[in-house]
């Protein structure tokens, strides 16, 4: 370990995973260390025993729900958008040889008391009870302008709309969407937690649109897709190819001290005596408390139950979302759930993972309507985790710090703070182009 790194990554959450895989493939030097004897740190996946230690619970996890080897269950419940960064991150990396998918089979939004299913194209739109004829109408030609927009089309361009100045409620006013329908779009598919989007430009919902429906496009029925085995899967890939380009890991890892140079800036990490020298560290939150600050919680609820999410067609993976109109809320509440069918479950349990941004006092109150939309419920693991962000200067110190993780259902912000430290990290874009020989970027999907 006394050796000179270019880079000391601290923790093994996905993002820290990714970064370190990047900048082996890049041919840096890196050493990468956790704490814990288990990769994924925040964003890891347990087996039953490690579950209940992990929430505290009274007994053994495999006594009474079978072998460890048939769980995996998230701390973070995520699904990837098939068309979203993180696709684009792993075929960039050929991370995709070590992983298998499977596509999320319902996405479902609670609209006026009931479950519905989200429609993925404009044929699907005109069967919804989401909307009336005249407005199913309505909606169909707005998807159709996205679209059209998306590809260029003329008669798109021919609107002559100016989406970087124009907001988004302007926009939806252009097509005379009722409110119904402005809540579903903005919440079920550019999938906003909030509605502070409606006075920021259009630009930045039509193309978080526009990816969802490129995702739905790639593998049907949703937009998202899954790793088999869980979420845990993606930092351990990650990890494999830094191993392959050279990165050296090692868990288990207490980091006693970081070392700083006369000038305030990083120059070495300390763990049992020995003292690893770098030009730089990438480190999750947890690993600089001092560097760090709360920037607000998020509540979530693991639950076992014995049969699929009511009223989602008995699917084996879906995610529900409840707008937080529905529920008198600022940010919406997640339901994201996958079975035995993703290997994250022994044969007959469905995991239904909730989550929302929390608002008040009672965090346990502010997810009640979720977990009554899912029947009985054999086994429920509750957690609150604040979201901690960096108050340092990276340029200054040598220190790049990742955020954590927050409430939304997908890896877009996940990504979106990976290229940001990137950036910080090397003055450049990441990009995510491939050579021409390599332009499918289509994953496997089991």
């Amino acid at each position: 370990m006394d050796e000179v790194y270019d880079v000391i990554v601290l923790g093994t959450g996905l993002k820290e995973c990714i970064l370190s895989g990047i900048m082996s493939v890049e041919g840096k030097k890196v050493l990468h260390m956790d704490k814990n004897d288990y990769y994924g740190g925040k964003s890891a996946s347990l087996n039953i025993d490690q579950m209940f230690e992990h929430f505290k619970k009274e007994g053994e996890g495999s006594k009474l729900y079978g072998h460890n080897r048939d769980w995996n269950v998230d701390l973070i419940p995520k699904f990837i958008m098939s068309a979203g960064k993180l696709v684009k991150a792993l075929v960039k990396t050929d991370v995709t040889k070590y992983l298998e998918f499977k596509s999320v089979l319902g996405s479902y939004v609670y609209k006026k008391n009931k479950v519905h299913k989200v429609p993925s194209n404009g044929q699907e739109a005109l069967k919804s009870k989401l909307m009336g004829m005249m407005e199913k109408r309505r909606f169909k030609n707005f998807l159709q302008y996205v679209q059209d927009l998306y590809f260029k089309e003329k008669k798109a361009l021919k609107k002559g709309y100016d989406l970087d100045k124009m907001t988004m409620k302007e926009l939806f006013k252009k097509y005379n969407l009722d409110d119904n329908t402005i809540d579903f779009i903005g919440h079920a598919m550019a999938l906003h937690r909030e509605d502070s989007y409606l006075e920021r430009p259009a630009r930045e919902t039509v193309d978080k649109i526009n990816l969802y429906i490129n995702s739905v496009s790639r593998y049907g029925n949703t937009p998202y897709i899954y790793p088999m085995y869980g979420l845990g899967e993606l930092p351990q890939a990650f990890a494999r190819l830094s191993a392959v380009y050279g990165g050296t890991y090692m868990l288990h890892k207490p980091i006693e001290k970081v070392h700083y140079g006369n000038e305030g800036k990083v120059i070495g990490v300390e763990s049992e005596g020995e003292t690893a020298k770098c030009k730089m560290v990438i480190a999750s939150p947890e690993y600089f408390p001092d560097k760090v600050k709360v920037a607000g919680q998020v509540v979530r609820c693991i639950c076992f139950l014995d049969h699929p999410i009511p009223n989602c067609n008995n699917s084996e993976s879906v995610q529900l979302i409840i707008p937080q109109s529905e529920v008198n809320r600022k940010h919406d509440i997640y339901v994201c759930s996958i079975s035995h069918a993703h290997h994250v479950s022994k044969e007959g349990i469905w995991v239904a993972i909730v989550s929302t941004t929390v608002e008040t006092e009672n965090p346990k109150e502010e997810i009640k309507p979720a977990l009554a939309l899912l029947g009985d419920i054999k086994e429920q693991f509750y957690s609150v985790d604040d979201v901690l962000v960096p108050t340092n200067n990276p340029l200054e110190d040598g220190v790049f710090i990742t955020t954590g993780y927050d409430a939304t259902s997908h890896f877009e912000t996940t990504m979106e703070d990976v290229m940001n430290v990137y950036k910080s990290l090397t003055g450049e874009e990441l990009q995510f182009k491939k050579k021409d020989k390599e332009k499918d970027e289509k994953v496997e999907e089991d």
